[in-house]
């Protein structure tokens, strides 16, 4: 399983993904999840995946293999799409080819061809957006009123955000908040690992700020992780007691 976020804030964007795969209890694996392309001043752009590996990585591959083609048309890749719909609606096509070929023999064998990719950045003079694709290939739009985007192991990291993260968020907020919602689910889902994989785009800027990955030994995330427990065991503390309530 795997546990991926991303924030739409109106300083920028913010992915987070962890690295964990597990095809079993005896069968755990790193995989990178996040993969990012940036021509800077021009365009931005990060992916993270979830779902059946061989699927995300057959997709991943054509994406490239059409960067790297000098004879792909112009818009059908990534680094020319006029627009970042256009980038949407590229790996959603990816997704639906690689569905069509594999979907049935998987399914043959009761393996599941599920899969979900986030795709999000901005290109120049547009604005920054980001994306879910299903495994059909369609995909919907992160908003103003649902400003973050997650698959995966999703549900122990949902509530802080749902607290804290609105558009006028501040990044540093953001990445604090992606963080602490990365720390709960590796607290309550084994299948979710370090290391952790981090890329931040301030708005209007075409060029990631950061792209980080987060070690297990990591001092700060740790520092961070141990913070917010305290802070969760206090504010228990202080709640009160059910026969004044």
């Amino acid at each position: 399983m795997t546990y991926c976020v991303g924030l739409m804030l109106d300083e920028g964007l913010v992915f987070l993904s962890d690295t964990r795969t597990n095809a079993g209890l005896d069968n755990i694996s790193r995989y990178r999840k996040m993969f990012t392309w940036e021509k800077p001043g021009e365009r931005a752009i990060a992916m993270m995946t979830a779902g059946n590996l061989a699927i995300t990585q057959a997709v991943m591959s054509i994406l490239q293999e059409t960067i790297d083609d000098p004879e792909v048309a112009e818009g059908d890749c990534l680094m020319t799409a006029p627009t970042m719909f256009r980038v949407a609606e590229l790996v959603g096509e990816a997704m639906q080819s690689v569905q069509h070929k594999y979907h049935d023999t998987l399914e043959q064998h009761k393996e599941s061809s599920s899969a979900t990719i986030m795709v999000g950045g901005q290109r120049a003079g547009g604005a920054q957006r980001l994306f879910l694709i299903y495994a059909a290939g369609n995909f919907i739009e992160a908003t103003e009123d649902t400003p973050y985007l997650q698959i995966g192991e999703h549900k122990y990291g949902k509530p802080i955000l749902d607290r804290v993260i609105t558009t006028d968020t501040p990044i540093a907020d953001g990445i604090k908040a992606a963080l602490l919602s990365m720390d709960s689910t590796l607290r309550s889902n084994l299948s979710v690992g370090m290391p952790l994989d981090m890329a931040v785009l301030p708005e209007g800027q075409c060029k990631f700020s950061e792209r980080t990955r987060i070690e297990a030994d990591n001092a700060r995330f740790r520092a961070l992780s141990d913070a917010w427990s305290q802070a969760l065991r206090d504010a228990f503390s202080d709640m009160p007691d059910e026969q004044t309530i």
